[in-house]
Formats: structure tokens, C-alpha cells, sequence
């Protein structure tokens, strides 16, 4: 049998085909549950080996070891299948496990190419998207999807996803033109595709359009908020986009009527709750007792090695609440995964512990240790994963340190980097004027 997109499949099920290609669709708008999608489907048709496959994925790619037995299940289920499977689909149980077993760069290269050889593949497509988001690979997040588009068409089941995959790789390329038009183009074709709404939000906080940014993300709410995987993320943007807009009120309305409600139960959620908390209170702004409940859960994952974009925001929760103790525990997992062979290792050594200490030493007030630490990384950030807007905490952090170190030039030279990104944003131009009034 087929899928929607002619993807041949190792089943004689059209419930299982059916139930890949609703789960695949959820996915792809990052709307719904594509796993109790595909959960209900195999309990009918355990042989299911793309079933299997793409469960598999999706729990390896969450980040978080909190997962690792479900990633594992996936696996083991999908072992004895294999002799069954066509290439693709060994392909892609391949892929997944080489993921799960932290080798992201082989893991993402397989999904491409997979999708090279089977240009429909939009699962194939998205995962290795995800892998090159998880890299910092930000030209191949444009390019992975560019490889393949010529394929595809207004006929094909999924296009409009494509093209929202397509703007947030423009847009982390720079392209911000073309990026806005096919992201917009995309929300335009299904209203629930929050990656596409999501990259029309990146493009305007990489442009310093705050308040377009606030408006295009209330417009599109509908779409992305309700059962939507990615809502948190999106309303992450638009607490991003108030501050800039000086609008602290708004952001922390934000945060507890929206990012806290959904809940702390995965990193790439508890990422962003550290993200916005520490932005924030690197200004000198009270957040209250809201680091709590993020520092307890990030304790519960402080030695799980796994990714070093995770233990830098774990590292913010930490030397936030100046604990001692869990911040060590995360330094020396870490450390441990800097010892390593895959490019993890590679990343905690040159992004994650740089990052994690400059954060510790601003917890402590340690301002030239901040800059110390953080200045060398900045050139390296992206190979800790993320995106440009993510990691401009980063930056964030080391202009604001430099500002309280008295480091007149450094300080001129990190505000001038900053207002020619953005000149117009009210928090850049509060540090430049802070940095000139300097002796």
C-alpha cells in the first residue's frame, strides 16, 4: 500500500495507512496527538513497522531522556519487523536509533536522505529539518527543504506544510523577505500550521517588529493555540515581542495565563519558561517566585547529558535560584558529554559549558567572569542548537554584563552589534544609552 503521497508502506492495512497519514498531518502542523494517533492504530496492527518508525522519532527528538523508554519501546517493537520493511522504512527506524543513541549528524543526514530518494517523504523531511534545528545547521535548514520542493505541487497532500517548513529555514538564512511571504502563504493554505505562523513570528523579532509581531500572533492564535504542540513556542514569541515592546505587564500576564498552564513536562517547554524568565531578570526586573517551579523541574534532568541548548537554559533556573548543588550535578554531566565522540560533545565543549558557566558567574555577579566565558562562545553559539532568536539570551546576557563590569568599549561595541540587528527596540536602545553615559 501506499500513503497519502505514494510512499510505499509494508502493511495490507488502510486503517494503519490512514491513521500515518492523520498523525503525519498533526505532526506537520504540530496540532492534535499524532502519537495517540499512531498508539490507537498499532494496538490494531502491531506489524506496522512505520508506525513503530515514527513514534521512534518523535520521542527521540523531544530532548529529554523522560522519554528515552517510550524511544526505546518504539525500537524494539520495529527490530523483528525489519526483515519485512522496505528500504525506506529500515531507513527510517535506522535514522531514529541512531538519534536515540545521541549520533544526531548521521541521525539527520539519513532522514535527508531519505528524502532525496523519496521526495514526498514529508515526515523524512520534517525530522531532518528538526535534526538540523537541534544542530544549529542554520543554511541546511533552509536547504534540506529547498532539495526537495521542486516535487512538490498545490496537488500533493501537504504542501502548504512544506512551504512553512521552507520560511523558517529562509528566515534563519537571513532571507526575510521570502521567508514572510512563504510562511504567510502557508498559514493562508491551513490556518493550524504553527511552524509556518511561527516563522513569520521569527522573522519579526529578527527584525525588531514587536508590535507586527504581537498582532500577527493574536491574528493567528486560533490556529496555533488550541491543542497545538507548538503554542507554548509561539507564545514564547509574543512574550519576547512585549518586552521589546517594554511591555512587562503583558509578558508576565503571558507567562502565567498561558506558558505556565500548559505545563513544564518537556525540555523544549521548560527551555522556553527559563528563556523568557532570564531575560527578564538579567534587566534587574522582580519575577517573584516564578523560577521555582522551572529550577525544580529542570533538577529532575540535571544530569542527563542529553543536549548542551538544554543545559544552557538549566544553568539560567539554577544560578537564578543559586543552586549550588544541581548546577554541579549539570556541570560535570556535561563535562562528561564533552569526553564524548558525537558532535554533542563538540557542542558542550564549545557552546554548552562556556555558556553555563558565563550564566553562573552572572548569578553570582561575577561580571567579568560573564564576559570571560560568554564573549569567546558567541562566535560558536550556533553548534549548540537553537535558533538565531534563542540564542540571542546568549548576547542578551553578555551585554548586560559588560554594561555592570564598567566595560565602556565592550559595552559600545556589544550595543552597537545589537542595534544593528534591531535599532529600533526600546531594550537595545536603553543598553546604548546606558553604555554611553559610562565614564
Amino acid at each position: 500500500m501506499q500513503d497519502c503521497r505514494g510512499n510505499a508502506l509494508s502493511t495490507a492495512s488502510p486503517a494503519a495507512v490512514a491513521a500515518l497519514d492523520s498523525a503525519t498531518a498533526q505532526l506537520n502542523a504540530f496540532h492534535g496527538d499524532p502519537v495517540g494517533t499512531l498508539v490507537a492504530a498499532l494496538k490494531a496492527e502491531p506489524d506496522f513497522i512505520m508506525g513503530h518508525a515514527f513514534l521512534a522519532a518523535v520521542f527521540a527528538t523531544a530532548m529529554d531522556r523522560t522519554f528515552e523508554s517510550y524511544t526505546d519501546r518504539a525500537l524494539s517493537a520495529a527490530g523483528p519487523l525489519l526483515p519485512h520493511a522496505n528500504e525506506r522504512e529500515r531507513a527510517h527506524v535506522a535514522a531514529a536509533r541512531l538519534f536515540a543513541d545521541g549520533d544526531f549528524e548521521r541521525a539527520t543526514e539519513t532522514w535527508g536522505r531519505i528524502a532525496i530518494d523519496h521526495p514526498r517523504d514529508i515526515f523524512a523531511v520534517q525530522m531532518a529539518q528538526q535534526g538540523d534545528f537541534f544542530l544549529g545547521h542554520s543554511i541546511m535548514l533552509r536547504d534540506r527543504v529547498a532539495r526537495v520542493l521542486p516535487h512538490w505541487n498545490e496537488s500533493v497532500p501537504g504542501y502548504g506544510f512544506m512551504l512553512g517548513m521552507h520560511a523558517f529555514g529562509l528566515e534563519e538564512a537571513g532571507d526575510y523577505r521570502r521567508a514572510e511571504a512563504a510562511g504567510r502563504e502557508a498559514v493562508t493554505r491551513d490556518p493550524q500550521d504553527a511552524w509556518g505562523a511561527h516563522a513569520v513570528a521569527h522573522v519579526m523579532e529578527m527584525e525588531g517588529r514587536a508590535d507586527e509581531g504581537v498582532a500577527w500572533l493574536r491574528a493567528t492564535q486560533a490556529g496555533w493555540d488550541r491543542d497545538g504542540l507548538l503554542a507554548c513556542h509561539n507564545w514564547w514569541h509574543m512574550a519576547v515581542a512585549e518586552l521589546d515592546r517594554g511591555d512587562l505587564g503583558a509578558l508576565l500576564a503571558i507567562y502565567d495565563e498561558r506558558i505556565l498552564t500548559l505545563g513544564l513536562a518537556q525540555a523544549m517547554q521548560l527551555c522556553d519558561a527559563a528563556a523568557l524568565l532570564w531575560r527578564v531578570w538579567t534587566l534587574g526586573h522582580d519575577v517573584g517566585d516564578r523560577w521555582t517551579a522551572v529550577a525544580d523541574a529542570w533538577e529532575a534532568r540535571a544530569e542527563q547529558g542529553l543536549y548542551a541548548f538544554n543545559d544552557m537554559h538549566a544553568a539560567m533556573a539554577f544560578a537564578a535560584t543559586r543552586r549550588d548543588a544541581a548546577y554541579g550535578r549539570l556541570e560535570r554531566a556535561a563535562a562528561r558529554v564533552a569526553e564524548g565522540r558525537f558532535v554533542n560533545a563538540l557542542a558542550a565543549r564549545e557552546a554548552g559549558l562556556p555558556v553555563m558557566r558565563g550564566v553562573w558567574a552572572f548569578g553570582r555577579g561575577d561580571w567579568q567572569g560573564v564576559l570571560d566565558h560568554l564573549v569567546p562562545a558567541l562566535p560558536k553559539l550556533a553548534i549548540g542548537g537553537g535558533s538565531h532568536a534563542q540564542r540571542d539570551a546568549v548576547h542578551w546576557t553578555a551585554t548586560e554584563a559588560a554594561i555592570r563590569a564598567g566595560d565602556r568599549a565592550l559595552a559600545a561595541a556589544l550595543t552597537a552589534e545589537r542595534l544593528s540587528w534591531k535599532a529600533g527596540s526600546p531594550v537595545n536602545r536603553a543598553w546604548a544609552a546606558r553604555a554611553a553615559a559610562m565614564g
